[in-house]
């Protein structure tokens, strides 16, 4: 769809789509995340679905270009956010739910998520675990056929039995039965190389293991360790051979040690990280995907009676409110930290919320734009394609009202967005 010579209109809902061959936007300050220095009076020059030039002043209209006047906005990269469940939401039912909805429920839900989280200016998003309708979910956006960013899916994630991935988990026993690899439950190496495979075999992009248990799943346990080294290893060996970046869902510091040990790319949550931990993520290289958001959102729910099963809200409360602060850590000790927040547990759309999180706790305002463009970017691996506004990478363009290294909380303001060329809000 990229690469089409093509010039239409699609409405859904209030929001149009207009996709031309050549683009010019016009921009009042731009800020290529190529460095921290805002340009003013600026061109980019979008042809086919790419950036081809950038380019000092205003470009004269002529009847070949489409023009775009951002010349009051702020214009930079999308964003992108490495830890979302694109096909739900939060809410006091959800556990219901599982028992009553369809495959076709789910999708017409996710379809308004997707859709809010593209308005919300965030072009990319890792979506770490579901159904396995996120990988419908990502073809029909990649096809243009519903709107949404561009998604990377781990479609379900690994859990060990009873572990928090576990999908019976909460289940009475002849319900519960014993899922297996094919379900997304390991407990060998060599069922966790099966898992993964058969992961590839479903359409999944990337690899995320539950190293911990959880805050939401029906279990007790939301911080021990739940997989040894040798599973980990096994897992991120398989995924490398299929190029898949991984990730683990992890609270306690055994839990991550093991994780990193064993060569997982990212942590997410990290809630009960330890000094021990940082200093091995830092000499492997491993990121950091802190989620403030739905930790915050956790705690803030579990306050209130009836939102959660009865054997969550403790862990809701022991470990939602932790998470900003060992994010202030992890940062401050020099962990490699790319944006995530977890949406799906908070609400899509909101996703920017965690910007604020990030700096009132001390990162700068540059490095969080910083954390949801070229770290997340890094930490994919797609570096050569999005993350900056350069020649030759995919034109992943927003803008906002006025400029957030000044004030970050203007990143939910975003009122242009842009994805692989094509306006789907101005």
């Amino acid at each position: 769809m990229k690469h089409l010579m093509m010039s239409f209109v699609l409405m859904f809902g209030l929001t149009q789509i207009t996709m031309s061959q050549t683009s010019h936007l016009h921009c009042g300050e731009l800020l290529t995340m190529e460095n921290d220095r805002v340009q003013k009076e600026m061109t980019i020059v979008v042809e086919n679905g790419d950036i081809v030039e950038v380019i000092k002043g205003y470009t004269d209209p002529n009847d070949t270009i489409k023009i775009y006047d951002l010349t009051d906005q702020f214009v930079m990269p999308g964003f992108m956010d490495m830890h979302v469940h694109i096909e739900h939401e939060s809410n006091p039912n959800r556990y219901l739910n599982r028992f009553k909805d369809n495959e076709a429920d789910i999708a017409l839900d996710a379809v308004k998520y997707c859709r809010r989280t593209l308005m919300a200016g965030f072009t990319t998003v890792r979506d770490l675990g579901g159904t396995g309708v996120n990988v419908s979910l990502r073809n029909a956006i990649a096809d243009g056929s519903i709107i949404g960013p561009r998604i990377y899916t781990a479609e379900k994630s690994l859990a060990t039995t009873g572990g928090h991935a576990d999908p019976t988990n909460g289940m009475k026993k002849d319900l519960m039965g014993n899922p297996g690899p094919a379900e997304g439950v390991i407990n060998s190496p060599e069922e966790a190389r099966q898992a993964v495979r058969q992961r590839y075999k479903n359409g999944a992009d990337c690899i995320k293991i539950t190293a911990t248990g959880g805050v939401l799943s029906v279990a007790k346990d939301g911080q021990g360790p739940q997989f040894t080294v040798n599973e980990v290893a096994a897992v991120v060996e398989a995924a490398n051979d299929y190029g898949y970046v991984t990730a683990a869902h992890a609270h306690g510091a055994e839990g991550m040690k093991r994780a990193v040990l064993g060569g997982i790319h990212s942590i997410e949550h990290g809630t009960m990280m330890t000094q021990e931990v940082m200093d091995l993520m830092i000499e492997r290289g491993t990121y950091y995907v802190p989620t403030i958001s739905a930790g915050k959102f956790v705690a803030e729910k579990a306050a209130t009676p009836g939102y959660y099963p009865t054997i969550i809200v403790p862990k809701a409360l022991a470990i939602g409110p932790k998470i900003q602060e060992t994010f202030s850590k992890a940062h401050k000790y020099g962990v490699k930290i790319a944006f995530g927040t977890d949406a799906g547990v908070s609400p899509h759309g909101d996703n920017a919320l965690e910007f604020g999180f990030m700096t009132e706790v001390g990162m700068s305002n540059f490095d969080a734009l910083k954390t949801a463009t070229v770290n997340a970017a890094d930490l994919m691996n797609i570096s050569e394609e999005v993350g900056t506004i350069t020649e030759g990478k995919s034109a992943d363009i927003i803008a906002m009202p006025s400029n957030p290294l000044d004030d970050i909380s203007v990143t939910s303001d975003v009122i242009f967005v842009m994805k692989d060329g094509v306006v789907y809000q101005n």
